[in-house]
């Protein structure tokens, strides 16, 4: 079960959402869901494809769009699992539908940012509940907070 989130979480979120925002603004739009973010996004895919078969236990499998690399150790992804461009790296959980549309989001995110993502990840901090990513992708489908 996903731990209850602090009371006034959603207002932080939404400010955390409207920051980010207002960010982009600032990036040059050749950055941005253009053929130089798509050649960042096959960067990390390739990235990520690899990590996932050097490490990846269990099965790999194509689901909602994602190359899906199961059995990975602990210390290979973070938190209970990581998008890195179109490849989702995780341990032996329970996926479902709402997380693969979660992880979805995330890959989506890749495409526009590309190579950017990482960084801006980074920037956007570790707390799931202000990190404009992880909000925008859907706390409840990355299981950060109870599901409804």
């Amino acid at each position: 079960m996903s731990p209850l989130p602090p009371p006034g979480w959603e207002e932080r979120a939404a400010r955390a959402v409207d920051r980010g925002r207002r960010f982009d603004r600032w990036i040059p739009g050749i950055l941005l869901d253009s053929p130089l973010s798509r050649l960042g996004y096959l960067a990390g895919t390739t990235f990520g494809f690899v990590w996932g078969s050097l490490w990846s236990t269990g099965r790999v499998e194509r689901r909602a769009g994602l190359w899906v690399f199961r059995g990975m150790p602990g210390a290979t992804f973070g938190r209970g699992g990581v998008c890195v461009g179109g490849c989702f790296l995780t341990g032996d959980g329970e996926i479902d539908d709402r997380l693969l549309a979660h992880e979805a989001t995330h890959q989506v995110q890749w495409r526009r940012y590309g190579m950017l993502m990482p960084l801006l990840y980074l920037l956007a901090g570790r707390n799931p509940l202000t990190n404009r990513f992880e909000i925008e992708a859907g706390l409840a489908d990355g299981r950060y907070i109870p599901r409804s």
